[in-house]
């Protein structure tokens, strides 16, 4: 469960982030995640997150939104059985903490700034 968000800042199970992470199905933080380019998501960024197989992706696009998917990225990842939801970043918080508790096969990756 995330406790909090707010620019640049999130806190789990009472430990504070400030750089961007993925959440695996299992819970485990991965911590600092760094992408190829800054503001796209490309597959190669989050193949390792691709290795725990989840069900669902939420991606959390930073504060205003700026992150953006690679054309063809959520088509490679429905191709491969996961379903995608992409949300500013509080917005993703919002959803990761409704579904966490329903779906055990979520993960989530967030961008914490822009």
């Amino acid at each position: 469960m995330i406790d909090t968000y707010s620019f640049g800042r999130m806190i789990i199970d009472g430990r504070k982030y400030t750089k961007d992470l993925w959440i695996l199905p299992n819970g485990e933080i991965v911590c600092p995640w760094w992408r190829i380019t800054g503001h796209e998501l490309v597959l190669a960024d989050i193949e390792e997150l691709m290795a725990a197989r989840p069900d669902l992706l939420i991606i959390g696009t930073g504060a205003n939104g700026v992150m953006r998917l690679a054309p063809g990225l959520e088509s490679v990842l429905r191709a491969r059985g996961i379903r995608t939801v992409v949300l500013p970043t509080a917005e993703a918080v919002e959803r990761y903490n409704s579904l966490r508790g329903e779906d055990s096969g979520i993960a989530a990756c967030f961008h914490l700034t822009c």
